[in-house]
């Protein structure tokens, strides 16, 4: 199976230049267990730039990776705010008994021949499930205590979760130009 692995970049997620054509990313919503994080990022849509059309996310992704394989998990660090890594420090100290994740994604890219950005790897608009990844033992979630300083206005804080497919078969789209587009399926149906 082919990986599948972006950088994105911090400082063009959040202060968007039309001149640059970086890979960016948004973790558009994010729900773990019963907690739901907030969508207090507001940020520029890469693919519609012309009209200024601003989004509100979750976070800007830095970096998501996936191997490829139905059951393997996808990994995504981004940068929260405040209140999210607030959120983030108290699920990691309580009892996680519900590991259920939903999120959505989005990583953009830009088409030289095009000259747009376009979405290289995401879920379509259909919320994926999954389970915080276990590794060794410990969960797969984590925050930095200290501000990010790539970008240092609106505060932001690191943050990684590993996310296990749920026993369903769901898919991942991906472009690799504003016209080619193909998808892959993430997680296994298991009969009940």
């Amino acid at each position: 199976m082919a990986s599948t692995s972006f950088n994105c970049s911090v400082n063009q997620g959040f202060n968007f230049e039309k001149d640059s054509q970086s890979v960016v990313g948004h973790l558009t919503s994010l729900k773990i267990g019963t907690t739901e994080f907030a969508k207090d990022i507001e940020i520029m849509d890469p693919t519609a730039i012309k009209d200024d059309t601003k989004v509100k996310v979750v976070g800007v992704i830095s970096g998501i990776y996936w191997n490829g394989g139905y059951a393997d998990p996808l990994s995504i660090n981004c940068q929260v705010s405040t209140v999210n890594k607030q959120d983030s420090v108290v699920l990691q100290h309580s009892d996680l008994s519900d590991t259920t994740v939903e999120y959505d994604y989005v990583i953009y890219d830009y088409d030289p021949v095009a000259k747009v950005y376009f979405k290289a790897f995401h879920n379509n608009e259909t919320t994926l499930k999954g389970l915080v990844e276990k590794s060794g033992g410990s969960l797969s979630l984590g925050i930095e205590m200290d501000q990010g300083m790539e970008v240092v206005s609106p505060k932001n804080f690191g943050f990684y979760i590993g996310i296990m497919p749920q026993e369903e078969a769901q898919t991942v789209h991906y472009g690799v130009s504003n016209t080619g587009k193909f998808t892959k399926a993430w997680g296994v149906t298991v009969a009940a």
